[in-house]
């Protein structure tokens, strides 16, 4: 077969039954679509076994990081699309990969030792425990809260760091509340440390450095990672590409980390992003800067509730996400415009159980 990793021309498809799906998986999206139980979707693509098993494009409102609205979008295999909050995940591979090449510290390391501009803070109220690690993680057991509240309220950490005249200082400094690694909370600003430590030490910018590495050893087209007015990057939420070329980071996991026979993402680090390292909820588990969950899918027997596998996830906000499920060889990759409301969550979670996941077989 084709490997999607070639230029954009070389994605063949192959119909979902050659994918060893259900054959209506067309009849299902239009269904859920029909009945209102999803909606709201800019793009979808399905990759198995390594080829394109399906895409779909739509049209809608649209905004961007940094810039707002962009009014009505058509969207199509090559519209660059938000991907919010799972550009965490990608600055995790991205750590990675600066983390082999002798760039950044190993997780071990003091988190501090990367900062010395800071010195003034490491050794107060805890902070001296801190760890890199406790940033991958989101453990670090800071004063932290851009979960409760909304993103527009100036009173989200991300927010507020975003605001702040110095975004570093202002993540650094925040209090130690929690004995680091022993609870997760949801944390952008431990991202952007990441970041940070991969552009100081690699001498290049964010995106600059993540096209070196990563997008173009996988082929991508055109992508943009927003900046702040302090010209520094939204690191947690600013990457954009084509739905298309979000598959094949999953499809690059998939391989241990290889595009074309090359090893791009070190294969031990992406076991690292997908081991689970600290519990999120009663249904996440958390890597680095990746999430792990079971999802359970095919028909039951008896009180058994069908076939459950591991599932590796980057989500963002708007909904905005790459499900990965390696015992499948599947990945699916979506875009959607549900920022802001409290249901975003509600149509990809029905696209992969009722669309994708019931056109798998179950045996």
């Amino acid at each position: 077969p084709v490997s999607i990793f070639a230029q954009q021309e070389m994605w063949l498809p192959t119909d979902s039954a050659n994918a060893g799906l259900a054959a209506d998986l067309a009849e299902r999206l239009d269904k859920a679509i029909t009945e209102k139980r999803v909606w709201n979707i800019h793009g979808l693509v399905v990759v198995r076994n390594d080829r394109l098993v399906f895409e779909r494009y739509f049209e809608g409102q649209d905004r961007a990081r940094g810039i707002g609205d962009l009014g009505r979008v058509k969207f199509t295999s090559d519209t660059i699309h938000d991907l919010r909050s799972c550009s965490k995940s990608i600055v995790g591979l991205l750590y990675g990969i600066a983390l082999h090449q002798g760039k950044v510290p190993a997780p071990e390391a003091p988190l501090f030792s990367m900062f010395p501009e800071y010195a003034d803070l490491a050794d107060k109220d805890g902070r001296s425990r801190l760890t890199v690690h406790h940033a991958l993680s989101m453990t670090m057991g800071t004063d932290w809260d851009e979960s409760s509240l909304p993103y527009a309220d100036p009173r989200n950490s991300e927010t507020a760091m975003d605001n702040a005249s110095d975004r570093y200082r202002y993540i650094l400094e925040r209090p130690v509340i929690d004995a680091p690694g022993t609870r997760w909370t949801y944390c952008g600003g431990a991202t952007a440390l990441l970041a940070r430590m991969i552009s100081k030490g690699s001498g290049k910018s964010l995106h600059d450095f993540a096209r070196e590495t990563l997008f173009d050893p996988l082929g991508m087209g055109p992508t943009e990672w927003a900046t702040g007015p302090d010209g520094e990057p939204f690191a947690a939420s600013g990457a954009r590409m084509s739905v298309r070329d979000f598959a094949r980071i999953g499809l690059m996991m998939l391989r241990g980390g290889k595009a074309e026979g090359r090893d791009v993402v070190p294969r031990e680090w992406i076991a690292r992003c997908t081991t689970p390292t600290v519990s999120a909820d009663e249904l996440r588990r958390y890597g680095y800067q990746w999430f792990i969950l079971d999802v359970a899918f095919g028909k039951p027997k008896g009180w058994a509730v069908g076939r459950l596998e591991r599932m590796w996830m980057a989500q963002g906000e708007g909904g905005q996400r790459l499900f990965i499920i390696p015992a499948l060889q599947l990945v699916i990759a979506l875009t959607s415009g549900n920022y802001g409301t409290d249901d975003q969550g509600i149509p990809p979670t029905r696209i992969l159980r009722e669309v994708i996941l019931e056109s798998v077989p179950s045996h």
